[in-house]
């Protein structure tokens, strides 16, 4: 992350994270795992490693994953919450799972999706 600090889209992905009062963390299931475009992403929050609030610390953070099955998309939600974990977030209770390869799920995944959003408001109003 460090040879890319000065690119200005990290620079205002960064910046936008410092204000961030949550963050919601969503990726398709790519073979079982977050798509590599999200990890190189998620990479870049060690440039908050030396904020006084490193990473997602003390943060709320929504998780939603999306793969052509099931098993993709659980799999994916799982390694995100470890991930924001990690990153010192606090992943909600309700994360999203989004099976794309049934018919509706998109709108199915609305009461979920609000759920969460809620919960993540909750948090950061504490």
């Amino acid at each position: 992350p460090e040879h890319a600090a000065g690119h200005a889209g990290i620079q205002a992905f960064v910046a936008a994270l410092r204000e961030a009062d949550g963050v919601i963390i969503g990726s398709p299931g790519y073979h079982g795992t977050l798509s590599g475009l999200v990890k190189n992403a998620l990479d870049h929050v060690e440039l908050l490693r030396r904020d006084d609030r490193v990473y997602f610390d003390g943060m709320p953070v929504g998780i939603v994953a999306t793969a052509a099955g099931w098993q993709a998309a659980v799999a994916t939600m799982a390694t995100l919450r470890t991930v924001a974990h990690a990153l010192r977030g606090w992943p909600t209770p309700v994360g999203v799972a989004i099976n794309t390869a049934e018919e509706g799920a998109l709108d199915r995944a609305d009461g979920q999706l609000r759920l969460m959003v809620e919960q993540m408001l909750g948090f950061v109003g504490r």
